[in-house]
């Protein structure tokens, strides 16, 4: 199957080089909100966000009245990124020196840890290292005062929740509340992948953000040149040789010549066979035959079936301890192409697991969490002398007829697609929208500035902080809705997605918005989501936009003609090509029978199109039994408004 998104990248280097300071881009602009009490960073992975924390704690250390410094990380493996670190060298003022006493992120009872917690508290120390989990632990029965002119940096800022049972989102909400506190949160990214925000409106409302896209590090790079994101289907078990071709679908996409971190199916998804040591087995069997397994790194030495050449292969889905710590220790010293070929995990080397010569990221089965799939898409996106390109596949078992719960499967493939429309967003280039009028002066344009014709600017603070910082993060919310995942396949007419569907999520989103920046919000994220979905050419001294497989000269674009264009469609007329004419007919099944009702606003909006149709087609009205779902709907909205007629002449007598 063909990539759903392919991204390619200017390798300007502008990523990776440092300003007089020593810091990186990313790291110079997370510097600059240095003095705000509550600091947000969303950057993707390998951005340098440790880094970026270490500068700007220093600086409150010294010049803004911080005491002392807490960094929370997600689990101890992360907390090595936290460790000594040299940065006068390279111009910064002082170096990064936590006292290895109170890295708090090592084997041990939690007892012992929020013992030298408190203790840190009541210390001349300055810099304290820990888990998300010592941090909870410690904050039960602790005086919050205590935190008063401390820097509490939450790292992996994803893991919060403003749910009532998530304790990480209260503790950072009574250190808000109740003290002096600082707070740096930082995350690799852009969505939790849930319906659950990681602050509630007031809250977030207090951060100041700073953003770095995945755009900005990808195009910043000096070797990698372009990313691909592409699904792989499979029927029966994945590790299985179809009896046509006597190949596995495993085999058909696992190059033992990539270096490829495999994640093999979380044992209570449908794609597990629940014994996941058999499937490393398997995945072993498919690639040759063991030669032996090195006893002081745990490194399994296999023989290639297909070269005969030895290939070096991880094993982190194993149960026992020592030898897992064996291998893991192992990886984290890693300082050559040569020294590993292929990892399997199961739950690790996800967020903050760093192995840049990582090609491909060969995910098994459905992810439900938009988060997990950013964070394994990161291990690939390393910049490395030894790739140009990096690839995320997702193999994904296909619906079939014979399933016992085939609406399952086909919702898992339908959501593994949005997810990939979702990151073709995160990984585009940004651009900014103005309002065209007649007097612009074409001459201030820049190549990354669009201006509409009959586009709505935001008039509220808010508005512009959601359409400036939160764009992906409303995108995210939007694709993972029931109804729009309905819609967006096509069936649904692209001015009901785009100006019914869509203003009511965003409303149900931010109730706190007037109709006025509703619409304002809407317009940007569709006018965002069709132009990354679409191809700018220019012709002489013109450019033109391709939408809906026409182009447009982008002098003359407005509104109206965006909104008739669905922005999530591409990736499945690629679906449709890559599939059976028997599966592409079960999703079409699931996707009539879960239909989403029709609203006033949608029937209003098809009326002109029912009356278009009528006198095309010699005054026959749509035919509600038709196999067409354009032509259905219409019929459908045709019955509800003569409903509507009818019980508005009741009530008026």
């Amino acid at each position: 199957m063909p990539n759903i998104v392919h991204v390619t990248y200017d390798q300007t280097g502008k990523s990776k080089s440092t300003n007089p300071l020593g810091m990186r881009e990313m790291q110079e602009k997370a510097y600059e909100g240095r003095t705000a009490q509550y600091l947000l960073l969303k950057a993707p992975p390998a951005s340098g966000k440790s880094r970026a924390l270490m500068f700007i704690a220093l600086d409150k250390l010294k010049n803004q009245g911080i005491k002392k410094v807490i960094v929370a990380v997600p689990e101890k493996s992360i907390g090595a990124s936290f460790g000594t670190t040299e940065l006068k060298k390279y111009g910064f003022f002082a170096d990064w020196n936590p006292n290895p006493r109170y890295n708090l992120c090592t084997p041990g009872e939690e007892k012992s840890k929020v013992t030298a917690f408190l203790n840190f508290l009541e210390s001349d120390e300055q810099i304290l290292v820990c888990t998300h989990a010592t941090l909870r632990f410690a904050f039960d029965g602790l005086d919050v005062k205590k935190l008063d002119d401390t820097l509490v940096a939450i790292d992996e800022f994803h893991h919060v929740s403003a749910e009532g049972d998530n304790i990480l989102g209260q503790v950072l909400k009574s250190i808000m509340a109740n003290s002096s506190a600082h707070i740096v949160a930082m995350t690799g990214s852009y969505f939790r992948g849930d319906s659950v925000p990681v602050l509630m409106p007031e809250d977030e409302a207090k951060f100041t953000k700073v953003t770095y896209t995945y755009y900005q590090q990808l195009n910043g790079y000096e070797f990698l040149k372009s990313l691909g994101i592409g699904y792989h289907f499979y029927t029966g078990r994945y590790f299985k040789k179809n009896p046509e071709t006597g190949i596995s679908a495993l085999a058909e996409i696992l190059d033992e010549n990539q270096k490829t971190i495999i994640h093999i199916p979380s044992v209570n998804s449908a794609e597990s066979s629940k014994l996941k040591h058999d499937e490393v087995d398997h995945i072993i069997d498919v690639l040759g035959t063991i030669e032996y397994q090195d006893e002081i790194t745990g490194v399994i030495h296999i023989k290639s079936h297909k070269t005969g050449k030895i290939l070096k292969v991880a094993d982190l889905v194993q149960d026992n301890p020592k030898s897992r710590d064996k291998i893991s220790g192992y990886l984290r010293e890693v300082k050559s192409v040569d020294d590993i070929d292929i990892i399997i995990a199961l739950g690790m080397a996800k967020e903050g697991f760093d192995w840049p010569y990582c090609q491909h990221a060969l995910t098994i089965g459905y992810r439900g969490s938009l988060t997990e799939i950013i964070q394994i898409i990161g291990r690939a996106t390393r910049d490395s002398n030894n790739k140009s390109h990096a690839q995320f596949t997702n193999l994904i078992a296909q619906p079939d007829a014979q399933d016992d719960d085939v609406k399952l499967s086909v919702n898992n493939m339908l959501k593994a697609i949005t997810a990939s429309l979702l990151m073709e967003q995160v990984l585009a280039p940004n651009f900014k929208f103005k309002l065209k009028k007649d007097e612009d002066d074409e001459d201030e344009d820049d190549e990354k500035t669009i201006k509409i014709r009959g586009f709505k600017l935001p008039t509220s603070q808010r508005a512009k902080d959601i359409i400036e910082t939160d764009l992906n993060d409303l995108k995210a919310k939007l694709l993972q809705d029931p109804q729009m995942l309905k819609a967006m396949p096509g069936n649904v007419e692209p001015e009901v997605i785009n100006t019914v569907l869509i203003p009511k999520i965003i409303r149900e989103i931010y109730p706190d918005l007037s109709d006025d920046d509703i619409e304002a919000v809407r317009q940007h994220v569709v006018v965002d989501s069709v132009i990354k979905n679409s191809t700018i050419e220019e012709q002489g001294d013109k450019k033109f936009i391709r939408m809906a497989g026409s182009f447009v000269n982008i002098d003359d674009i407005h509104i109206d003609l965006i909104d008739q264009v669905n922005p999530f469609q591409k990736a499945f007329e690629i679906l449709s090509k890559s599939v059976t004419t028997q599966v592409l007919k079960l999703i079409d099944e699931h996707i009539q029978s879960t239909k989403f009702e029709m609203t006033e606003e949608e029937a209003i909006l098809l009326w002109p199109k029912i009356k278009e149709w009528v006198k095309n087609n010699n005054g026959e009205q749509p035919n509600i039994q038709s196999f067409d779902h354009k032509e259905k709907r219409m019929a459908e909205a045709l019955v509800f408004l003569r409903e509507l007629k009818r019980k508005k002449a009741l009530a008026n007598g």
